[in-house]
């Protein structure tokens, strides 16, 4: 009898193997995916008009992270507004904070600068997409 495994035990255990790695490399890619993230499946900029809330409550020359609408509003100037997604463009992720005028990912640590949209810090590459708002009757509404 020989002391080494048989070549069908062998296929076999290497089988398990690589059944183990694929699953593993599944679970990593679902980290990943917006599907699993704060993002979820849902568009990264708004399909049709949010109202995000009093426009008095971005102060000129600061930023507001909207989490739940999944945007970030500036304002340059007095009665000016940008806004941007604040789903990240890497995976989807939705911005967690804005620190020194930087919306970080929690994911993986992409930063952007929240009133250009602009990669600051990949691994993102993309900018976030901009999206059109606006200051009526004392409310902003994005898109």
């Amino acid at each position: 009898m020989s002391a080494s495994p048989s070549p069908a035990r062998r296929t076999v255990l290497r089988g398990a193997a690589a059944l183990a790695g694929a699953a593993g490399a599944g679970a990593a890619l679902t980290a990943c995916s917006t599907a699993t993230n704060s993002g979820g499946n849902t568009p990264a900029t708004p399909t049709a008009p949010v109202v995000l809330g009093a426009a008095a409550d971005v102060p000129v020359g600061g930023t507001k992270l909207y989490r739940e609408q999944k945007l970030i509003v500036s304002c340059p100037a007095e009665g000016q507004y940008k806004a941007f997604s604040a789903q990240c463009t890497h995976a989807g992720c939705v911005l967690d904070k804005i620190v020194e005028g930087e919306g970080n990912c929690p994911c993986h640590g992409s930063r952007f600068d929240v009133n250009t949209g602009k990669v600051l810090r990949g691994p993102a590459t993309d900018p976030l997409p901009a999206v059109p708002v606006t200051a009526t009757g004392g409310k902003l509404v994005a898109g």
